[in-house]
């Protein structure tokens, strides 16, 4: 498949973002720039192979906040702390099949 400028362009922004958030797993502030990149560059990558990555990446940073706070509130009952790890989980899983995904030139959610 022949890429186009503009797929190449949503290809090395999707790629910045995902390094950027998998590196903010370590960090944490790297998480919201990383974040804040897809959402600056997501008008950009529409109608590209990538487009899907972008959502992904916002909906990974979103999902992960929402259900951290809640991890933070429940870990006075200990249960919180499993949630805490399970969202990291988890955010490492989506981060890398999307990066695994993108370096191979795919959507995120190829069928």
């Amino acid at each position: 498949m022949m890429m186009t400028e503009r797929d190449e362009q949503a290809k090395t922004h999707a790629l910045i973002a995902y390094l950027m958030m998998v590196f903010g797993l370590f960090t944490g502030i790297f998480w919201l720039i990383g974040a804040v990149w897809a959402m600056a560059k997501a008008r950009d990558a529409k109608d590209t192979l990538f487009e899907d990555h972008y959502n992904n990446m916002i909906s990974i940073f979103w999902w992960g906040i929402g259900l951290s706070i809640i991890g933070v509130v429940l870990a006075a009952f200990v249960i919180g702390y499993f949630l805490l790890l399970g969202v990291w989980i988890w955010s490492i899983v989506k981060l890398f099949k999307g990066l695994a995904k993108v370096t191979s030139n795919q959507p995120y959610r190829s069928f």
